[in-house]
């Protein structure tokens, strides 16, 4: 009973939120917030024994609005900044030219995935988003494609290594947990988040496509070649996105287990410099750096365009992790748990880990509370091998996968960033990551037929 009525509380929840929000117009910041605070205080009538006392539900909203602005806060800062001057710079339009001539304009929307699949190796996906949406924005305007196709492009991208590749923080903490090798997870991480990437272009070109968003860029290139002169050279264009996910990406490798640069001055060095905080605020300063002479006296103006711009995607982020917040003091972990005994192999930690994603928003939590779960019973399922293991890593990862919907700050910073409203998103975001899950575990699950 207790199961059904949590699952039906969630539900009806989510429902609330979409409606509230889609059909009543609502802002998203006060709907979740007060979606968050009616469920913590309903579930503290209903169970007072999980439950959560009023003091403690808004306790719980003030630390899950503060945790992401402490996770990714100034990330977001910075990448909108270094955003709103690639564009007004016409750095981003630089980009998006070179890659349109290195790929075609055909295949404008496969390379925004690809780019997507590369930078979530090392970097969390909110913040690859956020810093290459200046890309994707260009793209979509050089390209004449609808800034929704490229954003879930590049979304679904980020998502699939973010979800299955170390040194991501989920997979390295779950091959940690379930004892599976590290190289071996990122080699079928690798290999496996691939048709997952396809899977997401497909859906892009095929169901974002009918969503028309333009990308709405201030100046075409002709403006600005008539207003600057010339653009930014290539290289120069692209040092501000490149050299943050460089950085990042050193510092991941720095941080593996085997400690390949030791842990003494230069490791400390690499750890700092490779902080997606610092390596970001470098970023702004390249940025910076890429303003002709003849504007200097604009770069105030477009750093506090920058900073004012963050703020409603900072409000309505926070707010969603609010909501996960809430969900994460109920009894979910406990209410899948029965799952284990089932027998339905490796469509067991998958199945944990969607429910767990659903309910709490967070892909990563929803990773590592499954891995800890799964972690005494991997012998009693029979999945000792090597590449036994590691398959149970990838269906979790395929399980966090299912779905991004609004209790989870990716879907904000997808949606904000690509000027989808929250049916959009719902379209585009949710429904793309939610058949990126459903295609992986098939996969996986084949696989698993034969180990």
């Amino acid at each position: 009973m207790q199961t059904f009525l949590l699952f039906a509380t969630i539900i009806v929840a989510v429902v609330l939120m979409v409606l509230a929000i889609s059909k009543m117009k609502m802002h998203p910041f006060i709907v979740m917030l007060v979606i968050a605070m009616i469920v913590g205080l309903f579930w503290g009538v209903v169970d007072p024994e999980s439950g959560l006392t009023p003091t403690e539900v808004v306790n719980q909203i003030k630390n899950g609005f503060g945790s992401i602005m402490t996770s990714i806060g100034i990330v977001i800062l910075c990448g909108t900044i270094i955003g709103t001057i690639l564009e007004k710079t016409g750095a981003a339009l630089t980009m998006a030219n070179a890659i349109l001539k290195a790929v075609g304009e055909k295949n404008s929307v496969v390379a925004m995935g690809a780019m997507g699949y590369v930078t979530g190796i090392p970097v969390f996906c909110d913040s690859g988003f956020v810093v290459l949406s200046p890309i994707s924005r260009a793209l979509a305007q050089q390209s004449n494609v609808s800034l929704a196709v490229m954003g879930t492009a590049l979304s679904g991208g980020l998502y699939a290594t973010h979800c299955l590749v170390p040194p991501t923080p989920g997979p390295i903490a779950m091959a940690g947990t379930l004892d599976a090798d590290l190289g071996l997870t990122i080699l079928v991480g690798l290999i496996i988040s691939i048709p997952a990437v396809a899977a997401a272009i497909v859906y892009a070109m095929k169901v974002a496509s009918k969503v028309n968003i333009p990308a709405n860029s201030e100046y075409t290139l002709d403006e600005l070649r008539a207003k600057y002169g010339k653009l930014p050279g290539t290289a120069e264009s692209f040092a501000p996105l490149l050299l943050p996910i460089i950085l990042i990406a050193i510092a991941s490798v720095a941080d593996f287990p085997a400690k390949p640069f030791g842990e003494g001055a230069v490791y400390q060095l690499i750890m700092f410099i490779g902080n997606p905080v610092v390596a970001l605020l470098l970023g702004v300063f390249l940025s910076i750096k890429l303003i002709p002479a003849a504007e200097k006296s604009h770069t105030l103006d477009w750093v506090t365009q920058g900073v004012t711009d963050s703020a409603g995607i900072l409000a309505i982020t926070c707010a969603g992790s609010s909501f996960g917040a809430i969900l994460k003091c109920m009894p979910i972990a406990d209410s899948v748990g029965g799952l284990v005994n089932s027998g339905l192999g490796v469509l067991i930690p998958f199945i944990i880990a969607m429910v767990l994603k659903l309910a709490m928003g967070a892909s990563t939590v929803a990773m590592i509370t499954t891995a800890g779960m799964m972690a005494p019973l991997m012998e009693t399922m029979g999945f000792t091998s090597a590449l036994g293991k590691v398959l149970v890593v990838m269906a979790i990862g395929a399980g966090s996968m299912v779905a991004s919907h609004a209790n989870d700050s990716y879907f904000w910073v997808v949606s904000q960033f690509s000027d989808m409203k929250t049916e959009e998103a719902y379209k585009c975001q949710t429904g793309m990551t939610a058949v990126m899950g459903i295609v992986m575990i098939a996969i996986i699950f084949v696989l698993s037929l034969f180990v």
